[in-house]
């Protein structure tokens, strides 16, 4: 989202909260408007009133459900005990709140009628069209703004409550990281932190920064627990990646849970771990199109030079023999006879699949 140049400089508000030893913490971040995992990873995780629930910023955007998102957490917030962090996508009483801006409007109007950049409807739409309020490049901005402010003052009070860091004896959650004296806006928005963080002095949590993004050769959504820098990275890559899932970080036991709705499976036959193997990823995606078998492309990496097989189905943009793609690996984990696995995809070359938050292929067959 946009930032207004007030959170460039204005201070994150902290919140300080003391949580009780014993009580279990369950921290969540970057559901991104994708309801159903929300609800289904808390249901993994059995979440009840003894707990604490931590959402660490992004509820919303990006995801097909950014207002049912808002409702459930908000309900949820009434039965349990739940705190939530501001994340960059999440701000959007801004909406209402701010001043007329020219600039700041052209914005808005862009991203309702562009659809949250390609993504589907957010928040601010999803509100509109539930009010019949069209969405069009000759809308009447100012008009949408009092339909949101008219009908929608619970949900906007919800967001203008949100910290944007949330400190107790023992952990620090901010969504992408601490970065004092820099503004609000720079702690919602931190990318790879991990790259550039100094040791913390209580543990931090933080999500924003896909996981997946801090591997070169494997596609891993595994959280990071970093000893040294004290600091765990949660993001999971819910909707943002094609095999994406929604991380539970359990404290104080450090352990984690995931959620993802693909199908899962038994491995038939075993399968040695690939001793070399690469990742194309977000940002570094461009290759070149070598030939074509049925559902898969052989490709050869720009940058590298280094060749795999890529799903057509991974194709986001294409120009001739030149093509941008999603996040891909040539992957093979190492597998025994009864291994779950999820099923991401099957393709003539065999099973796009993750196992333990870890993606890869695999080339056997499934128990029936």
């Amino acid at each position: 989202m946009r930032p207004n140049p007030l959170l460039m400089t204005t201070p994150a508000t902290v919140e300080r909260l003391h949580i009780d030893p014993g009580r279990r913490i369950i921290a969540v971040s970057d559901i991104h408007g994708q309801l159903d995992y929300l609800q289904g990873l808390l249901k993994k995780c059995a979440l009840t009133a003894d707990d604490v629930l931590v959402l660490v910023g992004d509820l919303l955007e990006k995801g097909p459900d950014s207002l049912g998102t808002l409702r459930y957490v908000m309900e949820l917030s009434k039965r349990y005990e739940v705190h939530t962090v501001c994340g960059n996508c999440d701000f959007w009483q801004n909406f209402c709140d701010l001043p007329d801006d020219q600039a700041q409007d052209a914005f808005y109007l862009q991203y309702l009628v562009g659809r949250n950049k390609g993504w589907g409807d957010g928040l601010i739409a999803q509100m509109l069209r539930e009010q019949g309020v069209g969405i069009g490049w000759k809308m009447d901005l100012a008009a949408a703004k009092a339909a949101v402010r008219d009908h929608y003052g619970p949900e906007l009070d919800f967001l203008r409550g949100l910290p944007h860091i949330l400190e107790t004896d023992d952990y620090t959650f901010v969504h992408g990281g601490l970065a004092p004296g820099k503004g609000a806006f720079a702690c919602m928005k931190l990318d790879a932190y991990r790259a550039v963080a100094k040791p913390h002095e209580k543990w931090t949590i933080v999500g924003h920064w896909p996981l997946v993004l801090y591997h070169e050769d494997v596609m891993d959504a595994r959280p990071i627990v970093d000893e040294d820098l004290r600091l765990v990275s949660i993001d999971g890559g819910c909707v943002v990646s094609h095999d994406g899932q929604l991380n539970a970080l359990i404290l104080p036991d450090m352990t984690w849970v995931s959620y993802d709705r693909f199908p899962t499976a038994r491995v038939k036959t075993a399968q040695a771990e690939s001793p070399r193997h690469w990742y194309i990823r977000y940002g570094d995606s461009e290759v070149q199109i070598l030939a074509r078998t049925g559902d898969i492309l052989r490709c050869r990496h720009i940058r590298t030079g280094y060749e795999m097989d890529v799903p057509v189905s991974h194709v986001v943009t294409r120009d001739g023999d030149r093509a941008t793609v999603k996040d891909i690996t040539d992957y093979r984990p190492a597998l025994e006879p009864g291994d779950e696995i999820s099923v991401v995809l099957q393709t003539s070359r065999g099973i796009m699949c993750k196992k333990d938050g870890v993606s890869g292929w695999y080339d056997g067959e499934l128990e029936e």
